[in-house]
């Protein structure tokens, strides 16, 4: 199995040959930002790594694709949409709503002691035995999500 870093090299091989340029810029900036972290940690970086590099791109895109829109260039933001588009194809699939609902559900029923459920104030907590739950079933969930998730149970 190849890692994240190892299929994106393999890609822009594939996209200089079909002269995308547009992709190779983007698949350039993922291959450089995994390899800056490498050099940083001196020491190859685990799947795990890679991917939350890769959610941290996607993260920037969405926040720049915001501003775009916000200041009236739609031509930026549908590039950084593209770019998100093509970042997100290296990631394992995202968690739709319904399966977070179940690690949340999952994870508050975990943390009830004696019939006692916990409550809004315990949202730290829940919130980290969630992350591990999506992390562990090799899932990738957007945090802002999960967090509004997390808070909805909790007010139940």
């Amino acid at each position: 199995m190849m890692t994240i870093g190892e299929k994106v090299q393999a890609d822009i091989v594939v996209a200089m040959k079909a002269r995308e340029e547009h992709k190779l810029t983007t698949l350039r900036m993922v291959k450089s930002a995994l390899k800056n972290k490498e050099i940083d940690k001196r020491e190859k970086l685990t799947d795990a790594e890679e991917s939350q590099i890769l959610t941290t791109l996607i993260k920037q895109r969405k926040e720049s694709v915001e501003s775009f829109t916000k200041g009236g260039r739609p031509e930026l933001a549908a590039k950084e949409q593209a770019e998100i588009a093509m970042i997100e194809g290296y990631l394992p699939k995202a968690a739709g709503e319904d399966v977070i609902r179940e690690v949340v559900a999952g994870a508050i029923d975990t943390l009830t002691v004696d019939g006692k459920r916990p409550g809004p104030k315990d949202m730290g907590a829940v919130m980290k035995v969630v992350q591990q739950r999506i992390l562990s079933d090799g899932l990738r969930a957007d945090g802002k999500l999960v967090s509004e998730i997390v808070k909805a149970e909790l007010a139940k």
